[in-house]
C-alpha cells in the first residue's frame, strides 16, 4: 500500500465522518419540532390536530435530510 492510497482512505473516511453531522443536525431538527408541538398543545389544546398534522410533516422532511446525510457517507465509504 503506498502512502497516496492511505492518503486516499484516510480522506475517505474522514469525509464519511463529516457527512455524519447531518444526523446530528436532523436529531437536533426533530427534538425542536416536538418540543415546539408539545409547547402549542399547551397553549391551545383546540389545535391539537391541526398541529399533529403538521409535527408529522416536519419529521418527515427533516428525517429525510438525515437519510440523505447517511446515503452520503455510505457513498463516500463505499462507492
Amino acid at each position: 500500500m503506498t502512502i497516496l492510497e492511505i492518503i486516499l482512505l484516510s480522506a475517505r473516511k474522514i469525509g464519511a465522518g463529516i457527512a455524519t453531522f447531518g444526523l446530528a443536525g436532523a436529531g437536533i431538527g426533530i427534538g425542536i419540532i416536538f418540543g415546539s408541538f408539545l409547547i402549542g398543545i399547551s397553549r391551545n389544546p383546540n389545535l391539537k390536530d391541526e398541529l399533529f398534522k403538521m409535527a408529522i410533516l416536519g419529521f418527515a422532511l427533516t428525517e429525510a435530510i438525515a437519510l440523505f446525510a447517511l446515503m452520503f457517507a455510505f457513498l463516500i465509504l463505499y462507492a
